[in-house]
């Protein structure tokens, strides 16, 4: 891949019928607070970060990611990293501190987090937000932001981790939803809620792709694209697909290779249509008024990265052959696909269970069942009782790796971040931790403007300055 990406994942929280319900938000809170001050996995922030950061409510973790409350729910960004192996094992990070921490406050029975992106009974949506890095130069017209938004819009056909039935959100302008044919099942967790093309104000409005410039790098040679359209998924190929496949469609954005004429009429609704499309036929028109089908359109960007991007490294050989296996058996073996995609696989074990016990699809047993495929418990998780065929075992056990939790990538600025994490652990300074910067009693700051340097030498220098600690300040005063 050799692009800086990270990934953000927001958590829901499912109590148990034994547990009292009031404690939906407790035990986000509970978790957080267990990792930072008994654990020892990060520092806790010291200050505000914004009016709805106040202290002590998340920080940077021993891995150079970050844990914090986010709206009531848990929300974990993996660190930067440089390559797909690292980023999915990464991602995967985040399900590991949330789980271990149950299991250690003896609450694994009646506690689960869930790595969805709907809630079934208040319609409300979480997001899975990801970042890449790019060149400052990277040209953003209409027509390259359209073809963007096309390769996005349609990718949700390998990357969907599969909902039941629909929701119908409001709106910008908070127009009411009009009336839409009853869907049973659909590709696209986040598709109902994306109500925009491009947009930078994110609760209400929405958007593929956010607006805002906010590079956390060096602005004169970066910027960061900042997707709110995917899926979290369950199926660590498919995490890689979705990662992997949209960083080849950046490298040929950036090298002027895009495909021509290859622009939605409508991107949100276009997403939207292919996530109900129950002929699963996938059709979009495009600009010039042409139609074609997702997969057609996935096969277009497929070419171009074989062509342009093929043997830049074995990383991106594995994922070129992935794409295009994927792509190849959707139509005419999707069966081996089941562990790999998400919404494939959870379709089979909802049309399994349907059978089986005679249900319809508006049951309400439905929905439980897609909640608990999202289970990040591999006890209960009905993910981790399906077994894939060989190529996408061998891929989702190669990303699992216990140390990703409390080890950073050895490749980017997160390796010089969390050694400052490790030593404001264990000394009394005040001290602030960015994305791209340290800074120690709030007047000595090292920045870190490029991700790709991992600041080790640089940090170490920093930390051994000497210094006075808050009990050294204190005992003065007195």
């Amino acid at each position: 891949m050799d692009r800086i990406v990270g990934i953000e994942t927001e958590y829901g929280c499912l109590l148990s019928e034994d547990e009292p319900h009031v404690n939906s938000e407790l035990w986000p809170a509970k978790v957080k607070n267990y990792l930072f001050r008994k654990a020892d996995a990060g520092t806790i922030d010291l200050h505000y970060r914004d009016y709805e950061e106040p202290p002590g409510n998340g920080g940077f973790l021993l891995n150079g990611g970050r844990l914090y409350l986010d709206m009531g729910h848990i929300e974990y960004a993996s660190p930067e990293c440089l390559h797909l192996h690292d980023l999915v094992t990464y991602e995967l990070a985040g399900d590991d501190l949330l789980q271990s921490s149950l299991v250690a406050l003896g609450a694994e029975d009646r506690v689960s987090f869930i790595k969805n992106n709907v809630d079934h009974h208040t319609g409300a949506t979480f997001g899975c937000h990801e970042n890449y890095l790019m060149k400052r130069e990277a040209q953003f017209t209409p027509p390259i932001l359209g073809t963007l938004l096309t390769f996005l819009a349609t990718r949700q056909i390998f990357t969907g981790s599969g909902r039941v039935g629909q929701s119908n959100p409001l709106a910008f302008d908070f127009e009411p939803p009009q009336s839409e044919p009853h869907v049973n099942f659909q590709l696209s967790q986040r598709a109902d809620h994306i109500v925009n093309d491009i947009y930078q104000w994110v609760q209400f409005n929405r958007a593929i792709i956010n607006a805002r410039d906010e590079p956390l790098a060096d602005y004169r040679k970066y910027r960061r694209l900042h997707l709110l359209i995917g899926d979290s998924n369950m199926s660590p190929y498919a995490n890689a697909l979705k990662i992997g496949t949209t960083a080849c469609v950046l490298s040929l954005l950036e090298e002027g290779r895009l495909p021509r004429n290859l622009v939605l009429a409508d991107a949100v609704q276009s997403t939207r249509d292919i996530s109900r499309d129950p002929t699963q036929r996938w059709t979009v028109r495009l600009e010039n008024g042409r139609t074609i089908g997702a997969l057609e359109v996935q096969w277009e960007f497929h070419q171009l990265a074989q062509k342009y991007l093929h043997n830049s490294s074995a990383e991106t050989n594995w994922l070129l052959e992935n794409w295009g296996f994927v792509l190849e058996a959707i139509p005419h073996n999707r069966h081996a696909l089941i562990g790999g995609v998400d919404w494939i696989t959870k379709k089979w074990l909802l049309e399994t269970f349907v059978e089986s016990e005679g249900l319809n699809w508006d049951d309400p047993w439905l929905q439980s069942i897609d909640l608990e495929y999202h289970n990040i418990d591999p006890r209960r998780g009905l993910f981790f009782g399906v077994t894939p065929g060989k190529r996408i075992a061998e891929w989702n056990n190669s990303v699992r790796r216990p140390s990703a939790t409390h080890v950073p990538p050895a490749n980017t600025r997160a390796s010089g971040r969390a050694r400052a994490v490790a030593f404001f652990q264990n000394y009394n300074f005040p001290y602030v931790i960015n994305w791209d910067s340290i800074a120690c009693d709030s007047r000595d700051f090292l920045v870190m403007g490029n991700p790709f340097e991992t600041y080790n030498d640089e940090v170490e220098r920093f930390l051994a300055k000497p210094r006075t600690t808050n009990a050294d300040t204190d005992a003065a005063d007195r």
